[in-house]
């Protein structure tokens, strides 16, 4: 089978017998979307929770690459001298979607500019190809289970259209900054519902995130790339106001038909509504899980805050929400207190068996949340 070649540019359409169904999901996935906002707005656990969901997100997106690195060892890798090669992976990925959190937070909206910089971000030290770090490929790259081109499932656009692609991928994101419209001179409009700069964020989602896949504008990293631009454009769009939904987790689950449904959106004759089907239906698992994720970790947080006596134990606690392995000269720096209060406070919380202790160790003594961490690896 010859392989597919190229994409078209946006916008794109879908049979309209098809866009009612996907518009009932879209409402359906919007409204959970709405509810897991509200519900972190006014959560005890507030920001703590961030860093360890984004943690986790990370190793979900790299096992889709391949990388075989646990959440649980990321969560001990901060007291570890040595740290992996793809531990370095999994942790570019983290501040590579903590960046471009900022940048969006900052009011930068994702443009060429920031997905260069996240890029480089990302393949710092990376085991990939890392001499185009930060650049756009100069050469023709492919998809396939082989170095061989013949054996290609799909052969992206040639690398003197990727900016022609890419200032049409921003178009549709940001819409033109003129106010001109994107052209559909390409697309057969008759029966056809048409998905356009204009239409409801999580279709420019799903759309936004399968064409950035299918420019393949880089030799390395675009997987990775193209998931933390979910997030980026969940919180851009409004979708959700802080970088909690994640889908990598239940695209992870499956991969195979992730690359499948990928495919079908690409070639001279694309079809879209059933990649998007497949995109919301993950996105809408995904809501589940987090809603329920975060309502437990409430009930956590709460029951345990009520067996703590002092402010000082509450702060240490929550803070092992956002550090489930901590040390005291971990909670001594970010609270801004004494190594000795830290570890009082650490000491108690064990007592109340809110966290576990490493007994082993005699110095720089490790402290766990496990239920945190079980929480989160369900």
């Amino acid at each position: 089978m010859s392989p597919i070649k190229g994409i078209q540019k946006l916008p794109v359409s879908i049979p309209l017998s098809k866009a009612t169904n996907l518009l009932l999901l879209l409402h359906e996935v919007s409204n959970k979307l709405g509810r897991l906002d509200e519900r972190f707005k006014y959560s005890v656990l507030g920001a703590e929770l961030i860093n360890t969901l984004s943690l986790n997100e990370s190793v979900q997106s790299t096992r889709i690459e391949g990388t075989q690195v646990t959440f649980i060892e990321m969560i001990e890798k901060a007291h570890k001298t040595k740290i992996t090669p793809q531990m370095n992976e999994v942790e570019n990925y983290r501040k590579a979607l903590q960046h471009g959190y900022e940048q969006i937070r900052n009011g930068y909206p994702i443009s060429t500019r920031l997905i260069l910089e996240l890029h480089v971000l990302l393949m710092k030290d990376s085991r990939g190809t890392t001499e185009g770090s930060g650049e756009f490929r100069k050469i023709q790259n492919f998809i396939g289970p082989s170095n061989k081109i013949e054996d290609a499932s799909y052969i992206p656009v040639d690398a003197n259209e990727i900016a022609a692609y890419l200032s049409n991928w921003e178009n549709f994101i940001n819409k033109h900054p003129y106010g001109q419209p994107l052209t559909v001179d390409h697309l057969v409009k008759e029966n056809m519902f048409i998905i356009d700069e204009n239409s409801p964020s999580l279709l420019k989602l799903a759309v936004m995130h399968a064409q950035f896949e299918s420019i393949h504008p880089f030799l390395d990293g675009n997987g990775r790339l193209g998931r933390i631009l979910i997030t980026l454009y969940s919180v851009q769009s409004n979708l959700i106001s802080s970088p909690i939904f994640f889908v990598s987790e239940e695209l992870e689950k499956q991969r195979f038909k992730y690359y499948h449904y990928l495919n079908t959106t690409r070639g001279t004759n694309p079809s879209w509504a059933e990649w998007i089907e497949f995109f919301l239906q993950a996105s809408n698992r995904m809501a589940d899980k987090l809603n329920l994720l975060l309502e437990d970790a409430e009930k956590i947080a709460k029951s345990g805050l009520a067996k703590c006596d002092k402010e000082i134990q509450k702060k240490t606690y929550l803070l092992t929400f956002r550090y489930p392995n901590t040390t005291a000269n971990q909670i001594s720096q970010e609270l801004n207190i004494s190594p000795a209060t830290a570890r009082q406070a650490l000491n108690f919380l064990v007592e109340k068996n809110l966290l576990f202790k490493d007994t082993q160790a005699k110095r720089n003594v490790d402290y766990f949340n496990y239920d945190i961490t079980q929480l989160i690896q369900k």
